[in-house]
């Protein structure tokens, strides 16, 4: 039984790749032709090898969650804290949204961007991934409410919202070259509004 020939590139290398050329450029702005002149391979291999540019996108994408933004989850299931659970995922982002050698910002934000209505539903996508964040931050925040870490009438949602839009600003300071010394210092700023339980 034939088995074909086998490929002449390395499928993790060439996903690590389009990670790059997505987190750079957008959905939108990425096109095929960037795609397998970044990857070195054909058209041909690129569909055989992924399918087309939005099944290439979303393992990309689902590459990209878990690992340089698994920063994320770990942040909210190992600290015993609300609060340093929220230090530690503002600080890590700062980091990670400026590491050397790769693209500044978040993925998950900056590939969303411009999205034309043709990709309404990659764009519903991402929507629905950053609204999973919130949720999740938004339970470790209620969990504090309950334990008293946090005043009883805090607003959990409307602080999880709060540092979401904190890290999406940090995403597009990053973008235009802030270094991770000012994020570290959105970071601080953004903690100094943490509700002090002691005052309810």
């Amino acid at each position: 039984m034939r088995t074909g020939r086998p490929r002449s590139f390395d499928r993790d290398r060439a996903l690590e790749d389009a990670i790059a050329v997505f987190w750079e450029h957008g959905y939108d702005a990425t096109s095929v032709a960037m795609l397998t002149k970044a990857l070195g391979i054909g058209a041909p291999s690129l569909y055989a090898a992924f399918g087309d540019k939005r099944a290439l996108f979303l393992e990309a994408l689902d590459r990209y969650l878990g690992t340089y933004a698994a920063f994320t989850r770990r942040a909210l299931a190992e600290e015993t804290g609300a609060r340093d659970a929220v230090r530690r995922l503002l600080h890590e982002a700062a980091a990670a949204y400026t590491r050397p050698g790769l693209p500044h910002g978040c993925m998950l934000i900056s590939a969303a961007t411009n999205c034309s209505p043709q990709s309404a539903d990659v764009a519903a996508h991402l929507r629905d991934l950053r609204e999973a964040g919130t949720r999740a931050l938004e339970d470790v925040l209620r969990a504090a409410v309950r334990t008293g870490e946090l005043p009883a009438h805090t607003d959990a949602r409307g602080l999880a919202s709060f540092y979401a839009a904190v890290m999406q600003g940090m995403s597009a300071r990053a973008r235009d070259g802030a270094a991770q010394s000012e994020l570290e210092q959105i970071a601080e700023t953004a903690l100094r509004a943490w509700p002090d339980a002691r005052r309810s």
